[in-house]
């Protein structure tokens, strides 16, 4: 079975093609791997908290960054040697056959993060270390919504520490990526890139309700190559701290074009701790449909002094926006043009919102149901604060 048959195509605006970075077991032919002289470096040990009955999920203490003091060949051989030992790879048996993906070791209780799509309709997984160590592995836990998965082992190699896991908010365009993975069942594949772009949405896997999927925010955009079996597997900076979780890519072939996508690691502290307490992550939820961007021509219609906000188009009856008193336009989504009456969000907890991915991201990843935020938006050409108390997710 194809690889495009196995995970279908995420819809992109502007895009040919998004497949899933998931493999089946294809085996390509390749030459050896290159061999590089070995440095030494300082293993770095992460301890994770256990949470006292009621309190909210810990997560494991973020380890000390490597310190970067030689050249970037040096600190990429140096990287891959602390952080190759904690990378897996996973093999999943499903009624659809076998495939496989990536993940990384979170804390010392050997628990692994990867992605949903990896273990989903999973009968039995294997996760292999680089140390030639092999043992089993049950899901604790998964987020369509995301497509994050937290998976168990009862026994880790010795010696192999967690990954520290980094602050995505400090992540800027043009520095360098690094994927580690197994694409193609190359187990150990490194990769280099840059960060290409921040704060892309891609949609959830999980249909709402209503039809569509909710939106997954603050994803990461990497030119360093991503193909399938690279799902799941750490995209991380060169201090060899965890900035983003590889999930899917742009591609017109089921192989790297360039354009490849990760969950930020700020949303994996966010979700992961409440997978390994809870087994799910409940979202804050507003009940908007909004546009993800605010056009010329939309900001020509409403006189607008600029293009930035998300347009409201829709708000669900009787959702927490609804009761907060939020307006939708009033024209149809296919109209020509939008009637102007709805609102304009602008901003959120006094922080600025561009665009809609500025809106989840600052939800999913600062907010939980049940508390009370503060809406900015544009009405008739005034600004207005609207306080909004969320709800949950359906």
């Amino acid at each position: 079975m194809s690889f495009k048959a196995r995970f279908p195509a995420l819809a992109l605006s502007g895009l040919a093609l998004a497949g899933l970075a998931c493999s089946m077991l294809t085996q390509p032919a390749a030459g050896p791997a290159p061999t590089a002289a070995p440095i030494v470096v300082t293993q770095v040990v992460v301890v994770a908290a256990t949470p006292a009955p009621g309190e909210a999920p810990s997560q494991p203490a973020v380890a000390p960054a490597l310190t970067i003091t030689s050249s970037e060949e040096e600190a990429l051989v140096a990287l891959y040697e602390r952080v190759n030992p904690a990378v897996v790879s996973i093999t999943v048996i499903t009624p659809e056959g076998p495939a496989a993906g990536s993940g990384w070791l979170y804390d010392a209780e050997g628990h692994i993060v990867t992605n949903q799509h990896v273990v989903e309709g999973a009968a039995s997984i294997e996760v292999d270390f680089a140390s030639g160590f092999k043992t089993r592995a049950e899901v604790v836990g998964v987020d369509p919504d995301a497509d994050l998965a937290v998976i168990k082992v009862d026994e880790l190699p010795e010696g192999v520490q967690p990954l520290p896991v980094g602050d995505s908010d400090a992540v800027k365009v043009g520095q360098r990526a690094v994927a580690i993975g197994n694409p193609f069942r190359r187990a150990g594949t490194m990769t280099l890139g840059i960060i290409s772009g921040l704060g892309r949405t891609l949609d959830g896997n999980r249909t709402a309700p209503g039809g569509g999927s909710f939106s997954a925010p603050d994803i990461l955009q990497t030119d360093a190559p991503i193909n399938p079996g690279n799902s799941g597997g750490p995209l991380l900076n060169l201090s060899g701290e965890v900035i983003g979780v590889n999930r899917a890519i742009s591609t017109d072939s089921g192989v790297s074009s360039g354009v490849g996508y990760a969950i930020a690691s700020n949303t994996v502290r966010q979700i992961v701790p409440y997978l390994i307490q809870d087994g799910r992550f409940i979202y804050p939820y507003l009940g908007i449909s909004s546009l993800p961007e605010v056009t010329l021509e939309l900001q020509e219609q409403l006189g607008l002094t600029e293009a930035k906000g998300t347009y409201v188009t829709n708000v669900t009856a009787g959702a927490p926006a609804d009761r907060a008193g939020l307006r939708a336009d009033s024209s149809a989504l296919t109209a020509a043009s939008f009637a102007g009456d709805g609102d304009l969000i602008i901003g959120v907890d006094g922080r600025e919102v561009r665009v809609f991915g500025d809106l989840m991201s600052y939800l999913v990843n600062n907010t939980r149901p049940g508390q009370e935020i503060t809406l900015t938006v544009i009405r008739a050409g005034q600004q207005l604060d609207l306080p909004l108390t969320l709800g949950e997710r359906p």
